[in-house]
């Protein structure tokens, strides 16, 4: 225990560090085919395009925010188990997060950093309710879009602001990435990037989805999942099963049936909104029940590669803003333009599998990724927090 009375972190769990890592992956290949947010200003909907953003795009931010949900837990029942409040210190460690976010969104305006730590502050008054059927009954009223169902009841009674665009479909900061310079770019993503993001993860149900896997991975740290995935072997396969045929029916059929009930309008393109958030969730689901069963098998040493980068997602997640926007925005290589989508895949690729080898290298030195030990120094107002790993010494 340092000398805040505070101790060392919640033992870490390799299985959710190896779906984390998988996660970071999924975003950054959306990312690096997005081209960081340049792809919409000349879309390409050929199949690369189609199986990123089916495989990705949507699930594994899902993915992402199931696992802070977990972290939640662990972290709270770690102070607990020492007979800590650590609820003030788990405030400020959000408003450290918050403003990394701040930060990072000056360099790419879809930065999701301030989101999870905004909602991140509803786990607090979440959390003290023991019950877990509440919880997952109040998760079932965020994933299943209860505020997109209402305001599409609103636009078919001729609601304005309910049948309005939502604002994130201008985009006029989308000429300062692409020809500005990095000014004009930072400039774009304090204002109008800003107003886009926070528009399109209130107005497409990002946040109370978000909150809602928030609070399924508080309920699955509960009971163990990550820890004793085999305990749940039975009930995770009839999942597996279960969201994956849920995943096919929804993506494939869903829509179709959707379009052809009802003609073209508001009402019909929130539906939509609602539909597109339910595939994201199955193929999530599916997703992540398939990587267990991977890493619960004789493929466990590639699953548990993962793990590395899921230790550092944070400083692996701002770090390909800094790295890889300047390649497609202006102020850089200004590649946006220039390169296929199938280029753009493997760029992202290559520089994952980059990625994973550092990560390894990496924690074979030191204990944390440079912005998580700054930000576990943060959140204990210290600096005695161990980094730099010192060899064991050797014994007769």
């Amino acid at each position: 225990m340092d000398r805040n009375g505070l101790s060392s972190a919640a033992p870490r769990v390799d299985l959710l560090d190896a779906v984390r890592g998988f996660a970071l992956m999924g975003l950054f290949l959306v990312h690096s085919v997005e081209q960081y947010e340049l792809f919409w200003s000349h879309p390409d909907y050929g199949s690369v395009f189609q199986w990123v953003f089916g495989l990705f795009s949507g699930k594994s931010y899902a993915l992402m925010a199931l696992c802070f949900g977990v972290s939640f837990f662990l972290i709270m029942d770690s102070a607990a188990k020492r007979g800590e409040d650590f609820r003030g210190r788990f405030a400020w460690r959000l408003t450290i997060l918050f403003a990394i976010g701040l930060l990072h969104g000056l360099i790419y305006r879809g930065d999701f950093l301030q989101t999870i730590a905004f909602t991140g502050f509803a786990m607090l008054l979440l959390d003290p309710i023991k019950n877990n059927r509440i919880l997952l009954f109040l998760a079932a009223l965020c994933l299943l879009q209860t505020p997109l169902f209402l305001r599409a009841w609103a636009a078919s009674q001729g609601v304005d602001w309910a049948a309005a665009n939502p604002l994130f479909f201008n985009d006029p900061g989308a000429v300062a990435l692409a020809k500005g310079s990095f000014i004009e770019a930072v400039r774009a993503n304090a204002t109008d990037g800003a107003m886009m993001k926070w528009s399109y993860f209130v107005e497409a149900g990002r946040l109370p989805q978000m909150l809602g896997l928030f609070i399924v991975g508080l309920v699955l740290g509960r009971i163990g999942f990550f820890r004793n995935p085999d305990t749940f072997k039975v009930k995770r396969r009839w999942t597996l099963a279960v969201s994956a045929v849920l995943s096919v029916l929804l993506y494939f059929y869903a829509g179709k049936q959707l379009d052809a009930a009802m003609a073209e309008g508001p009402v019909r393109n929130i539906l939509h909104t609602i539909l597109d958030s339910w595939i994201g969730l199955s193929v999530m689901t599916a997703q992540m029940l398939l990587f267990i069963e991977l890493f619960q098998s004789v493929a466990r040493p590639i699953a548990r590669a993962y793990a590395a980068p899921g230790k550092m997602t944070l400083t692996l997640y701002v770090s390909q803003s800094v790295i890889f926007a300047p390649v497609y925005y202006g102020y850089g290589l200004g590649l946006y333009d220039d390169l296929t989508p199938l280029t753009c895949l493997a760029i992202g690729m290559v520089a994952w599998a980059v990625q994973m080898v550092f990560a390894h290298y990496w924690f074979r030195r030191f204990h944390y990724g440079p912005l998580e030990w700054l930000w576990r120094a943060a959140t204990r107002t210290n600096l005695d927090v161990p980094f730099i790993r010192r060899p064991a010494l050797a014994t007769a």
